[in-house]
């Protein structure tokens, strides 16, 4: 038996941060019914196709169960109410107020089950002076201070290559407070409406910034930062070939291994003295040579410092395969499968590797 199994989830997300905890909850064995609106959520339409199916859209529903209702309908709404009152959990991302105008509401739904969990995700939070606006991550992490850390050169400034607020701000607080909720319910009978803000999350992220900052009343500018290119010890250094060495030698004896491997010229070890030229220095070497011919010398180094893999080279890393990362499976309508998205779920917990699970087919769950 799995830690969630016997809980029923309710899901009225869409896109990426409330299906993913969802799909979360579900691979630990909760089940899932994901209320779409007719037609199906937005992101079944989403491009590459898998099966006939989005492939996205395939990897964060993954043996879940659709349930195809009308809200602004009376009669659907009506049929809605027996899953509400068995219901364990109810996750939803809608901005504030609109659960509440269809009838769906924390009051309304704790009326009719005190013990649920009632999660909401937005990006601004049910309450404050930007909790109605419209946003994606770029916005989140854009408002928050946390992407002037090091957007890249103000000619050529660079869109993170992560959904960091969606995934670290909405996803992973929704599931570790449910899961707290969950604790909770076990000690007092009742369940909460957690408010899952996505914008609260990225303060985290900026923490050694704000240490900084709060310590010294001067917070970094861009660039600045030890942790966000401040530091020729944590840097991103380009080689012969095109290709990037990833620095990491914070620690003084990584650092000093890892000048010494590369032959840095001693005046330039002490990069407390002339960061700039450390880096320089270091940014010249580096280049010297191609990725290939570094990375022995770096890996016989053992310094916190790697080559950057393509992601197609992280999938064929023998590391990630014997973890079992892509062990689970996705299957399409026709049984045509491919591997499930790796989730932080301990396998322990996952379920037996090798399943495929089922893309839900819109509409296909029943109500009872």
């Amino acid at each position: 038996m799995q830690p969630l199994s016997g809980l029923l989830v309710l899901d009225f997300t869409t896109l990426l941060p409330g299906p993913l905890a969802t799909l979360m909850l579900a691979e630990a064995g909760a089940e899932v019914i994901k209320i779409e609106r007719p037609g199906g959520e937005e992101m079944r339409h989403y491009e590459p196709r898998f099966d006939g199916e989005s492939a996205m859209f395939a990897q964060l529903n993954r043996g879940k169960t659709s349930l195809v209702l009308d809200l602004k309908s009376a009669a659907d709404c009506a049929k809605l109410k027996p899953l509400l009152a068995r219901a364990d959990i109810l996750v939803e991302q809608f901005r504030p107020g609109v659960m509440t105008r269809l009838g769906f509401g924390y009051d309304a739904v704790r009326a009719v089950n005190p013990k649920l969990i009632y999660c909401s995700i937005t990006g601004y939070g049910q309450s404050g002076p930007r909790a109605a606006e419209a946003g994606h991550d770029l916005n989140y992490i854009g408002h928050t201070g946390l992407l002037a850390l090091n957007p890249g050169p103000p000619d050529r400034p660079v869109v993170p290559p992560a959904l960091v607020a969606d995934i670290a701000g909405g996803t992973l607080p929704a599931v570790m407070n449910i899961l707290l909720a969950l604790r909770q319910r076990d000690h007092t009978g009742e369940g909460c409406h957690l408010d899952i803000a996505m914008t609260d999350g990225m303060f985290t992220f900026a923490s050694h910034a704000l240490a900084a900052g709060h310590a010294t009343g001067q917070f970094p500018g861009m660039g600045g930062a030890r942790l966000s290119g401040g530091s020729p010890r944590y840097q991103i250094y380009p080689t012969r070939d095109g290709k990037f060495v990833c620095c990491a030698a914070l620690e003084q004896k990584f650092w000093e291994a890892f000048t010494e491997a590369i032959g840095l010229d001693a005046k330039f070890v002490d990069d407390g003295r002339d960061a700039a030229a450390t880096k320089a220095a270091v940014t010249s070497l580096i280049a010297s040579r191609t990725a290939d011919e570094w990375r022995p010398v770096l890996a016989a180094a053992d310094c916190c410092v790697t080559i950057m893999a393509t992601l197609e080279e992280a999938l064929r890393d023998p590391h990630f395969a014997g973890r079992g990362l892509f062990a689970h499976k996705v299957a399409g309508p026709s049984g045509k499968t491919m591997p499930a998205l790796p989730v932080p779920i301990a396998p322990g917990f996952r379920g037996a590797r090798g399943v495929a699970k089922a893309v839900p087919k819109l509409g296909a769950g029943e109500l009872n």
